[in-house]
């Protein structure tokens, strides 16, 4: 087993990483940006160290300082999370060279993947089946139009390199090809450093469904069922719930073999998701994501299996804890991702100061978070303040729970998209699993929702607002002092 672990990243993934740790008697280590002194990961993990000033560029995305400190600390492996340098071959390969354990896929795989053109060859290659669309990278007009045209109108370009939606452009019709595919290829330039783009068919109504694989270094790959991801805003989830409300236990056992299968052939080790898009029946490879993902508590509530713990037993060279046929689902899991954002303005970040913090809790509610009363969410990062879990018997009783703890939820100080988490809890089209990945978009009324329950006055948060409001806090603390003051002098002069 890995001795002491150093976690290259912030927040509540941090602290997810290290409480697998502490289970596991292996020892953490943090490295932090000047902004993040005060976090909670700080304080929590064994040791911590400061990395440089707030810009991730100069500190949590600083591979040769993450290797420094992993070196002066006696760190024998590094996880990094999700995000920042999670997928970053360069990162896992400086690691691999340093003797440090990466816990992740190798730099190899991390390169296969990354480049979205070769993971479709090779997911071909592994019976996954894909959108249609070209398997090398497009390169001028002319060869798009042709492309295009064979595969059918509309259709989509999207960059080979990157993630999250960056600089993917809808083509309706052969007039629009030619400026689209300009644009995507200057967007992927500039965000990415390489031209090359690729072009699919475009599916308008799809559901996301990805399945949670894991791979050892023995040959060994299982997968933790699906995850419907399909409540997005600009290609970013918002909520994921396991098992999906479309897939049967038929679909479920035909394409988690396929993802396994496929996750044996590329060699991969660790966690990671295979991401489909789902439309009229049919699945269709998207990408393989090559971390932990933001959203593997709502398979570990459902599945009893923690994936950081098997993340960290599989980087100790220890074969799967588990074999496919001792994996069921039971039950269903719902997780809202709770960020310090204005759902009414366009879910801009509002970072800000919190003037209290009350999570919620009870039967079936787990809160991963990062953050306490009082505590600055910096302006520097993504604006995730926690994730809110909860498990139920059946859909239904999960999003009951939901409604309940996001209820619970009292988060002053900030704006936070808990209203929006609210409005679609009582959404009629999501209580029914009528989801797609342009469900909030289509949904018009979600604004004029949202507006309606911030004007309730029946919320936790307005009930207990009196507490929060600093100047009658300063106000109430003094009158207890000048009343103490008195008392005090009367005893003293009776």
């Amino acid at each position: 087993m890995l001795r002491k672990i150093l976690v290259a990243n912030r927040g509540e993934i941090a602290i997810r990483v290290m409480r697998a740790c502490r289970e596991l008697g292996v020892a953490s280590v943090a490295v932090y940006s000047e902004a993040d002194k005060e976090a909670l990961f700080v304080k929590y993990a064994d040791e911590a160290f400061c990395i440089g000033p707030p810009p991730a560029r100069a500190s949590y995305l600083n591979i040769p300082k993450l290797i420094e400190v992993a070196k002066e600390s006696g760190a024998d492996a590094i996880h990094p999370g999700y995000g920042f340098l999670a997928e970053n071959p360069k990162f896992a390969r400086a690691c691999e060279g340093e003797g440090i354990k990466f816990i992740g896929p190798s730099s190899r795989v991390l390169e296969l993947m990354g480049d979205k053109i070769t993971a479709r060859r090779e997911m071909i290659k592994a019976g996954v089946p894909v959108v249609p669309g070209t398997e090398e990278c497009v390169l001028d007009p002319g060869q798009a139009g042709d492309l295009a045209k064979a595969i059918g109108y509309p259709v989509i370009i999207k960059p080979s390199g990157g993630g999250g939606g960056i600089g993917m452009t809808i083509v309706a019709s052969e007039g629009e090809l030619a400026n689209a595919l300009k644009s995507t290829q200057a967007i992927a330039t500039t965000t990415f450093g390489i031209c090359d783009v690729y072009i699919e068919k475009y599916l308008a109504h799809p559901r996301h469904i990805e399945f949670q694989i894991l791979g050892d270094s023995k040959g060994n790959a299982v997968h933790l069922g699906e995850r419907e991801c399909s409540i997005q805003r600009r290609h970013q989830k918002l909520i994921e719930e396991s098992p999906s409300p479309a897939v049967t236990p038929a679909m479920r056992a035909q394409m988690g073999a396929i993802a396994a299968n496929a996750a044996r052939y590329v060699g991969y080790e660790g966690a990671g998701t295979m991401e489909f898009l789902f439309s009229e029946g049919n699945f269709y490879f998207l990408e393989v994501n090559a971390r932990v993902q933001v959203e593997h508590p709502v398979t570990e509530m459902v599945t009893g299996v923690d994936i950081v713990k098997e993340q960290i037993r599989i980087a100790s060279g220890l074969p799967l804890s588990l074999s496919q046929d001792e994996i069921a689902i039971k039950g269903w899991a719902i997780e809202c991702r709770i960020n310090a954002e204005d759902p009414l303005n366009d879910f801009a970040p509002c970072p800000g100061r919190l003037k209290a913090y009350h999570s919620p809790g009870g039967t079936g509610v787990r809160v991963d978070d990062g953050v306490y009363a009082h505590y600055t969410i910096p302006p520097y990062y993504d604006p995730m303040i926690s994730k809110l879990i909860v498990w139920g018997r059946e859909r239904d009783e999960a999003i009951r729970r939901m409604k309940r703890a996001l209820y619970e939820y009292v988060i002053p100080g900030i704006h936070t998209n808990i209203p929006f988490h609210k409005a679609v809890m009582e959404n009629p089209r999501f209580v029914k699993g009528e989801l797609e990945t342009h469900f909030v978009e289509q949904e018009i009324t979600l604004l004029d929702d949202i507006r309606a329950i911030m004007e309730q006055g029946n919320s936790l948060e307005k009930k207990f607002s009196h507490f929060f409001d600093e100047k009658k806090r300063v106000a109430a603390i003094s009158a207890v002092t000048a009343v103490a003051g008195m008392l005090a002098q009367k005893r003293a002069n009776p």
